[in-house]
């Protein structure tokens, strides 16, 4: 018999995640926001939500933990991390001409408990 890790309880690290990104998806439409993608991948990147509202497009990253907070979650979202969101983000919008005049912002939303516990607009900077 071999041994090995126990398999964890609960659900996946993935399944947790898309989880979180549709509770918060549902969020932001509850706020006003219409959601143009989702899971958004390009060469390392991704972006987790894109949403517009009132000619601002929000590039948004969703985090679902139980027990951490802002400090951890600033370090899960370290420079590396943000420097690929927006490289996405580029991407996105080289191939999305049409909201070139839209204001543009990196947003972090927490999900806990299977609601939205926070909510970071601006939460990071970047050149676009």
């Amino acid at each position: 018999m071999s041994e090995g890790k126990a398999p964890r309880p609960g659900p996946s690290c993935s399944a947790k995640g898309r989880d979180g990104e549709n509770i918060a998806a549902d969020f932001l439409q509850a706020e006003g926001w219409s959601i143009v993608a989702r899971n958004l991948r390009w060469k390392g990147g991704e972006i987790d939500i894109v949403a517009l509202r009132e000619g601002v497009i929000a590039f948004t990253e969703v985090k679902s933990w139980n027990a951490m907070g802002p400090e951890e979650l600033e370090r899960a979202i370290g420079p590396d991390k943000r420097r690929r969101i927006i490289e996405t983000a580029k991407i996105f919008l080289s191939r999305h001409r049409e909201y070139n005049d839209w204001s543009v912002r990196f947003d972090v939303v927490l999900v806990r408990g299977g609601m939205v516990a926070e909510r970071y607009p601006s939460a990071f900077t970047g050149d676009v």
